[in-house]
């Protein structure tokens, strides 16, 4: 009875034994899910991407769950193209929960990608379209994944082109008898005087250029170009005196160095209370030009356009160790060139590149205080 007894537990201890390996083998199978996987957010009519909002949310795409029957978590993809056919694309994302927050960072670069920009003096436009998709999958390798693909969602950007600033600068003004003759306004007239600007913001060093067309000028600076309120005069005694001071009680009229007119620098120092004039005459040297680097070739001013212009043969030459200059007096203590090739003018700046062999125009334009610029037009 006692072996009978041993025999039956044996045998009941095989049976469960076999019952377990079975269970162990069984595995569950990954399906598709019929209902597939979808956006479920809604989006802008034009998403606006600007560099300074890099940082910012542009977008925080949701999507439905996606139901392989299976225990274990589903993966999700977020991808996006510049193409509509996804030949290639970038992966902004890789997450298990159904949501993924965009950045305008994000979208700022396939917009680049694309070929948009934000510059109105290219050809490239600023409004174009990227293309999004999900991927929901399960497994870890190429021989067991199974995913599921969604339709693609387009969605419209835009580079907001920039807009040109306009340097606000504090300014001081120059107000004489020499207004009407140089084709600034009425002579003494505050609202037609001609401005000088400060390096910035709180600063008190004014600069300009200013045409004085008389023989004996006179002059005084202004705060504002509405009234005499607060002017400044020279130091001296008599009207037309040049001593470098100014002052604003007891002052007169101020005058130029030599007693004459001409085209000037103009520096004034309204907290050290000085004040310069530097007559100028411009010309244009380089290996660009006829001359070389060995001689001027002399611009002629223009009251009417108030800018210094010559119409000459260039050669062609690659900036920034040739090409052309500025220079004013046959001199290098006044020279100005181009440091970043755009068009604006530095004290000291590059030499600026002929891009072929031909006649030119070139004018040079010192009117706007601290904003001069040039141009090369090819005839």
């Amino acid at each position: 009875m006692k072996k009978l007894t041993l025999l039956f537990i044996a045998f009941i201890a095989i049976l469960s034994f076999t019952a377990c390996t079975e269970d162990d083998d069984f595995t569950f199978t990954a399906k598709p899910d019929p209902d597939g996987i979808a956006f479920t957010n809604a989006t802008l009519e034009t998403y606006m991407l600007k560099a300074s909002n890099s940082d910012n949310l542009a977008e925080r795409f949701v999507w439905n769950e996606a139901d392989f029957d299976v225990q274990t978590p589903v993966n999700y993809e977020l991808q996006a193209s510049v193409s509509e056919s996804f030949e290639t694309y970038s992966l902004l994302g890789n997450v298990t929960q159904t949501n993924l927050a965009v950045t305008v960072g994000n979208l700022l670069a396939l917009a680049r990608e694309a070929g948009l920009d934000n510059d109105p003096t290219t050809a490239e436009p600023n409004t174009g379209t990227i293309y999004l998709r999900l991927r929901a999958y399960v497994g870890a390798d190429a021989g067991n994944v199974v995913e599921q693909l969604s339709s693609i969602m387009s969605i419209n950007v835009t580079l907001p082109e920039e807009e040109e600033e306009t340097l606000e600068l504090p300014m001081l003004y120059v107000v004489g008898n020499f207004l009407g003759a140089s084709g600034y306004g009425s002579d003494w007239t505050p609202a037609d005087a001609t401005p000088l600007a400060a390096s910035a913001e709180g600063n008190t060093d004014y600069e300009g250029f200013v045409y004085m067309n008389v023989d004996a000028p006179e002059y005084k600076f202004l705060p504002s170009n509405e009234s005499f309120d607060g002017d400044y005069g020279d130091a001296g005694t008599e009207n037309g005196d040049f001593t470098g001071t100014i002052v604003q009680e007891g002052e007169v009229n101020a005058g130029t160095p030599e007693g004459t007119g001409g085209y000037f620098l103009i520096n004034v120092d309204t907290a050290a209370l000085t004040y310069s004039l530097t007559e100028t005459n411009w010309g244009v040297i380089g290996n660009a030009t006829p001359t070389g680097w060995d001689s001027d070739t002399d611009m002629t001013y223009d009251p009417e356009t108030k800018t210094w212009s010559v119409t000459l043969d260039l050669t062609e030459q690659e900036a920034p160790d040739n090409g052309i200059k500025f220079r004013a007096n046959d001199a290098w203590d006044l020279n100005i060139g181009d440091n970043d090739a755009d068009g604006t003018m530095e004290f000291g700046g590059a030499n600026i590149g002929i891009p072929e062999d031909g006649n030119y125009t070139i004018t040079l334009d010192l009117s706007n205080p601290r904003q001069y610029t040039y141009s090369i037009s090819k005839n």
